[in-house]
């Protein structure tokens, strides 16, 4: 065959022999409806688990951070809305507990400011706590709104040392005005007041019911503060403290009122050393 025939079939030959396509990496157009969905999947869970945490892992929490001293048994719905017992402890170890009447109930909704939150508890408070949470820098920020509440004494016992001992009965009433407390750089700063109003108090080591009523003020400042006055009874109670880093010092006296001196002189032995017909004592 003539040379130039052969080229021509050779021509032919390329022009009419099929050519695989290329290979290309697939795009990122491809694959990123698979990549939305699978995001989006993840983005739901998260968002479900969040929106319907069981109450149960708000009283986890609250344990792990208070040591086992504050308890939230027999939860109920979620952690932004549910309600427990509340039960108060001397610790991991401690056989000692006691339980509020009733149950507890709260409402948490985030916020860009930081959490918000109230706390009602039928037994003791006429209005919800309202309670705000705010994320700092290097700590945290507990604001807590005026409000008043009433707390049964005897709650205190479930404490443990020396509270088991004395089992006190009677009613603390507790308000506040502009209260913040902010921890930072393991730090705790206070502003604001609170004053708890011990109503009515009686002892199991004491045959005098009631022992009388005393008033308890807590006052904010770069050195917190703490003061101790009777506002009626028989047990006459005084005294100052501050608050030393995370440490009470307070010093104060005990004595009881005329003609009342023997029946108190056991429980003023219990209170502080003695000087005469007055209890010395000293915390911190």
């Amino acid at each position: 065959m003539a040379p130039s025939c052969w080229l021509c079939l050779y021509a032919n030959n390329v022009l009419t022999t099929p050519r695989p396509s290329p290979r290309r990496p697939a795009s990122a157009a491809s694959r990123t409806p698979w990549g939305w969905a699978v995001s989006g999947v993840l983005l739901g869970t998260s968002v479900a688990v969040l929106a319907f945490a069981p109450a149960y892992w708000l009283g986890w929490g609250l344990a792990q951070i208070s040591e086992q001293r504050l308890q939230l048994l027999q939860p109920r719905g979620t952690v932004w809305n549910g309600s427990a017992q509340l039960v108060l402890t001397g610790g991991g170890a401690s056989q000692d507990r006691a339980s509020l009447p009733g149950r507890v109930s709260w409402k948490m909704q985030p916020s860009w400011d930081g959490l918000h939150a109230q706390i009602d508890a039928a037994c003791c408070t006429t209005a919800p706590l309202a309670v705000q949470v705010q994320p700092q820098r290097q700590g945290v920020s507990v604001v807590l709104a005026d409000g008043t509440s009433q707390w049964p004494a005897a709650l205190l016992a479930g404490l443990g040392t020396p509270w088991n001992t004395v089992q006190l009965q009677g009613q603390l009433a507790l308000s506040t005005q502009n209260l913040q407390a902010q921890w930072a750089a393991g730090r705790l700063r206070l502003h604001g007041q609170v004053q708890l109003d011990a109503l009515a108090l009686s002892s199991r080591l004491s045959t005098l019911h009631p022992l009388g009523s005393y008033r308890i003020t807590v006052q904010g400042g770069d050195v917190p503060g703490l003061s101790v006055q009777t506002l009626q009874g028989e047990l006459q109670l005084s005294g100052t403290g501050q608050w030393v880093g995370q440490r009470l010092r307070f010093t104060g006296q005990a004595s009881a009122s005329p003609g009342r001196e023997a029946a108190l002189s056991n429980f003023l032995n219990l209170l502080g050393r003695r000087r005469g017909a007055s209890a010395l004592i000293t915390l911190g």
